[in-house]
């Protein structure tokens, strides 16, 4: 192998290196998951709601785990405060806070900003989890949505929902973002097969 060879080669290696790491964290899969979906969502966006349970019968079945992240909007009333809500159930087991996602877009047409408190203690009563009067009196909970929100404004997310299919791989595509939700499964399967 003459000179040339070797350093193209390594500028090879070096570049695909290079573009592993400039991957944005949010867009890889938690340890372990070869492959996941990680969404940007809004509890109050219509096509959230119409998106959620399409996304959910695609974790369960590829068996990859679905990220969420809040990315409540300004034009929406109570989104930020159903976001803190969820994180508060989040607080008792990631599950409850995502069944608590589920459920609020489930009620979503319903739900008005002097109605949230209700649907959320009827959910908290059937689950058997106190929900107290003020559930973030530090902003913990408040810090990591608006921590969720950076995230996806470093990301380049300007609309909700906005859904990956997300791998580990340091070649090829590492993350592809959904635009036409039909192609969901095929998504998964090409990001699975590459």
């Amino acid at each position: 192998m003459n000179n040339h060879c070797v350093l193209a080669l390594g500028f090879l290696l070096v570049a695909s290196l290079a573009s592993a790491q400039t991957v944005d964290p949010a867009l890889r899969p938690p340890k372990g998951a070869p492959v996941a979906i990680v969404v940007f969502e809004d509890l109050q966006c219509p096509d959230c709601r119409r998106a959620a349970p399409l996304v959910a019968e695609a974790g369960r079945t590829y068996k990859i785990p679905v990220v969420r992240h809040d990315f409540p909007l300004p034009m929406h009333n109570w989104s930020f405060d159903a976001a803190i809500i969820a994180r508060y159930f989040d607080t008792q087991s990631k599950q409850l806070g995502n069944d608590f996602r589920d459920y609020i877009f489930q009620h979503q047409p319903e739900i008005t900003p002097p109605t949230l408190r209700g649907f959320a203690e009827k959910f908290a009563t059937d689950h058997k989890v106190d929900l107290p009067f003020v559930l973030d009196p530090q902003g913990k909970l408040a810090a990591a949505i608006n921590e969720d929100k950076n995230t996806g404004q470093r990301v380049g997310i300007n609309h909700t929902p906005t859904i990956y299919v997300v791998s580990n791989k340091a070649q090829g595509k590492p993350f592809v973002e959904v635009v036409d939700r039909t192609q969901l499964f095929q998504l998964i399967d090409a990001m699975k097969n590459e």
